[in-house]
């Protein structure tokens, strides 16, 4: 089977229903597919290996994603934000591409590479104008997309999804029609990240309506979650945080429509979602836990888990506020040692999954292990009722004289303070442990600072005294990146300034 499949069946279901919002124009699926096939149809024309979107969100993203699909071209949507060295690296990886989006800065950063470019409003229009109505491949070994990784630790991966994963998600997960005529999605997400895919797939499987904002503002996601009356919502914790920071200040947008938000992409502190949960008793909330090689979610923390969890007096039930819930029924996790061994409830060690949507799979190589097994880098916990607790990534644990300490317990202590609005926590050379904790801390804005004694004891309170730093950086603000991850390797930076 071939992705296109999702895009095809929404719009023999219901050719005439709105499928797609951006910018005041609204879609029907059937104008969609249209748009897909020929859109299809020009791109088989190009002398090219790949279909690249460099641009922000927009009804050019759906369809150039199912063009290349019906066309059998990989996908590969490209981080606009880069820097212009990083960028031209990627653009030379995937040549010669046919380029949609921002044609002057392909056309400037990689003149050479045989790139055919088409700017958005010409790409749109000529797939509109074309006419292609073809079988697409069915081979769903064959690749859809080609994701390059974040690059926050090192030099972009170009991790592979083929049909046979995405595909593998999505009717693993979703129902199909399972939405009302009225139900509408806000995404905000960029079409370069896999949450931003999932989301156009998932929605158009259940025929929710896509409402698309291209560039993440809180009062214009306010307005425009009023105006289209949004039920459904993806945030990542930055982003719900500067929400609720316009709602506090007496925004009075219209959000009774809105029944679920999904949350995911990047640490969610305590102190947010416990807000969230009070602001919005209403509405469902989901922690959505997964990675690119995964093809988006494999773990899901539920309503009722987040409720139960508001409410409960044990503390073994309140703390899986703090997870990212239980494995979807589809996928397998183990929590393995340094030796890949599997452990036990309760110990930490490295994330691995196992599953039909799981590639594990990149340009340059496999990652999965003979049996299947895809090693997250990411480490964690299972608790003995199979949720999952998330440490960070195994590189950001912190080993201090043999001892393995994460960052987040020690950002949760400090973040759980009236007066810190944001804090962060790395390894930090040691000549006597070898490796020791440095903090980063941000104030509230009028809030009284805590001088090194302060912060040392109000960890010491709750921790034990390996968790103390010995190192205390004060900031204005953390670095993220646009999903909300925080970039440790600029503050460990800081500790050696």
């Amino acid at each position: 089977m071939n992705i296109s499949l999702i895009l095809e069946m929404a719009a023999e279901a219901a050719p005439e229903r709105i499928g797609l919002v951006c910018d005041g124009r609204r879609w029907t699926y059937g104008e969609l597919l249209a748009a897909s096939r020929g859109a299809a149809a020009r791109l088989m024309q190009y002398d090219c290996n790949f279909v690249s979107l460099l641009d922000e969100s927009s009804e050019a993203a759906p369809i150039a994603l199912f063009g290349a699909a019906l066309a059998g071209i990989p996908y590969v949507p490209l981080n606009y934000r880069l820097a212009d060295e990083d960028l031209a690296g990627l653009l030379a990886r995937i040549a010669p591409a046919c380029i949609v989006g921002d044609v002057e800065r392909a056309r400037r950063l990689n003149p050479d590479a045989g790139h055919t470019c088409v700017d958005r409003t010409s790409f749109v229009a000529a797939a509109e104008s074309a006419a292609g109505n073809f079988d697409a491949p069915r081979d769903d070994e064959d690749i859809t997309a080609q994701i390059f990784t974040s690059g926050t630790t090192g030099t972009p991966k170009a991790a592979l999804l083929r049909h046979a994963n995405l595909l593998g998600y999505i009717l693993g997960t979703v129902e199909f029609c399972s939405a009302a005529e009225t139900d509408a999605q806000l995404v905000c997400v960029p079409p370069y990240h896999i949450a931003g895919i999932s989301a156009l797939l998932s929605a158009f499987y259940a025929q929710r309506r896509i409402v698309m904002l291209p560039a993440f503002e809180p009062d214009d996601w306010l307005h425009l979650a009023a105006e289209e009356q949004i039920s459904n919502a993806f945030l990542v914790p930055t982003m719900l945080a500067r929400i609720m920071e316009r709602i506090d200040a007496g925004s009075t947008a219209n959000l009774t429509a809105l029944r679920a938000i999904a949350y995911g992409g990047g640490r969610m502190p305590a102190e947010l979602i416990e807000r969230a949960l009070e602001l919005f008793p209403d509405t469902a909330f989901t922690n959505a836990y997964g990675l690119t090689e995964t093809s988006s979610t494999i773990a899901l923390l539920g309503p009722e888990d987040h409720r139960l969890a508001q409410s409960a007096k044990d503390p073994a039930v309140s703390a899986r506020l703090g997870s990212v819930g239980r494995p979807l029924p589809t996928v397998e996790i183990e929590i393995r040692d340094a030796d890949g061994l599997p452990l036990p409830p309760g110990e930490s060690g490295e994330i691995y999954v196992r599953g039909e949507q799981v590639s594990g799979e990149y340009r340059e190589r496999s990652a999965l292990d003979k049996d299947g097994w895809f090693p997250t880098r990411d480490a964690g916990w299972l608790d003995d009722e199979g949720y999952l607790f998330l440490a960070g990534r195994a590189d950001d644990v912190i080993v201090r004289g043999g001892e393995n300490i994460s960052p987040g317990e020690i950002e949760d202590v400090l973040t759980a303070h009236p007066a810190i609005a944001d804090a962060a926590a790395v390894g930090v050379p040691s000549t006597e442990w070898g490796e020791a904790v440095g903090i980063a801390v941000v104030f509230k804005p009028g809030a009284e600072s805590l001088d090194d004694d302060a912060l040392r004891q109000l960890i010491r309170d709750r921790l034990r005294s390996s968790r103390l730093p010995e190192q205390i950086r004060l900031r204005d603000e953390l670095p993220y990146n646009e999903m909300g991850k925080l970039l440790r390797r600029e503050v460990r930076n800081w500790f050696n300034e």
